[in-house]
């Protein structure tokens, strides 16, 4: 919603640029590989994304559980982090659950609410940070797929670690920081989630994993806070809401990870088509979609603060955050709390 003039402590309305990234390789999800917030070619961009009613997209429930329970969250620091970039994060997963004025994350939450189960249970609307953990590189500063679970298994209680083991309703959050590099990181991938190996880790488990790109590639995976040298003069990156470049280019993938692990925890629950080896997810539908108007190129209108911070959600804590819209299989279409009526 635009504002006065008169109240120029209030957002008033921005558009903004999308630039929809080209991979030299197209990423393909296999049943080892798991489920990633990926650079998306411009042709499937077209096609993918909606912001209308679309009778060509098949989001199907495959019989696979969803988490109903309330969601807790397990978060392993993995590298070095500010106090401040783990602050951002923290209000931004509290926020899920939590009042803020409006358009807020909860309400943005609320289109994952519902997505059911086989026996009509909704999607849980509680979401805790439940156990946190500080890991200086125990695995090095170069991380796979596969060592990413081991970083995993290393943090639980049964190999003297301190998080618990929690089977129902338990989510965990692999967040690398900046001096880290993962397997796919900027050349395919933002972010992924999957499940751990019981036979890595001992136990199946719902994870994600992103990273901090700021040094790495901050113009895809923080775009629209930073672009690409080539589009410098037709392109103004945007301001951060919450001023670090890296950690708010994160939010939006953190919120892409945790809608599709509540949604298709095991890949066996909810997704388009009906390749489990190749799953288009709540969140892949909508990647790149802000607000109204996005699509071709755009990511729709947003909100700009008297400071010139881009944003489309509020927060606990006067947070502000811009995160990306969801699939409503109600209204077959992208959905976010800064929609029109």
């Amino acid at each position: 919603m635009a504002a006065t003039a008169a109240a120029a402590d209030l957002p008033r309305v921005v558009l903004m640029v999308l630039f929809s990234f080209t991979c030299t390789s197209p990423f393909t999800i296999s049943s080892s590989s798991p489920s990633s917030a990926s650079v998306t070619s411009p042709l499937l961009f077209r096609f993918s994304k909606s912001l209308v009613a679309s009778p060509y997209v098949d989001m199907r429930y495959h019989n696979g559980p969803v988490i109903t329970p309330s969601i807790r969250v397990y978060i392993i620091w993995y590298g070095r982090w500010k106090t401040s970039q783990q602050s951002i994060i923290r209000d931004f997963l509290r926020s899920i659950a939590s009042p803020a004025p409006s358009p807020s994350v909860s309400a943005w939450w609320s289109t994952m609410q519902l997505y059911t189960d086989m026996t009509g249970s909704h999607i849980s609307r509680s979401l805790v940070i439940s156990g946190e953990r500080n890991d200086l590189y125990s695995h090095g500063k170069v991380l796979t797929r596969m060592s990413t679970q081991d970083v995993i298994k290393a943090s639980l209680q049964p190999q003297n670690g301190s998080l618990s083991v929690d089977t129902r309703g338990g989510v965990y959050l692999v967040l690398t920081g900046e001096d880290v590099a993962q397997e796919d990181f900027c050349s395919a991938a933002c972010g992924f989630h999957y499940f751990t190996y019981s036979s890595i880790v001992g136990y199946t488990l719902p994870y994600a994993w992103v990273g901090n790109s700021v040094t790495q590639c901050r113009e895809t995976c923080a775009y629209p806070f930073a672009v690409p040298f080539y589009m410098a003069e037709s392109v103004r990156p945007l301001q951060p809401p919450n001023g670090d470049i890296g950690v708010d280019g994160m939010i939006s993938v953190i919120g892409h990870e945790l809608a599709e692990m509540s949604s298709n925890p095991l890949i066996n629950a909810w997704f388009a088509g009906s390749d489990p080896e190749a799953p288009t997810e709540a969140a892949d539908l909508c990647e790149g979609i802000y607000g109204p108007g996005a699509g071709g190129g755009f990511t729709g209108t947003v909100l700009q603060d008297k400071l010139g911070s881009s944003f489309n959600v509020n927060g606990v804590g006067g947070r502000r955050f811009l995160i990306q819209w969801l699939w409503d299989p109600i209204k077959k279409r992208c959905y976010g709390p800064n929609a029109p009526p």
